[in-house]
């Protein structure tokens, strides 16, 4: 079943670096949903893991298998 895309949401601010703030930032975040968030984040994490040379598989849950026994009575 293919995912549904939203439309790209775009906001601009145009001025001095010396004159703009974090307000626009915040406005563009705040704007966004919970996925948008997480979905920016996530790429944020594998950008910096890539950078310092790892490899995506590492990103991954680890997964450890354990086996438990009754011992005889």
């Amino acid at each position: 079943m293919p995912e549904k895309t939203r439309p790209r949401f775009v906001m601009e601010r145009k001025g001095k670096l010396e004159d703009l703030d974090r307000s626009f930032d915040l406005t563009f975040w705040q704007a966004q949903d919970d996925t948008a968030r997480f979905a920016a984040a996530w790429e944020l994490v594998v950008l910096a893991h890539r950078f310092k040379g790892y490899d995506d598989d590492q990103l991954r849950l680890q997964r450890s298998v354990e086996s438990f026994q009754r011992l005889p009575d």
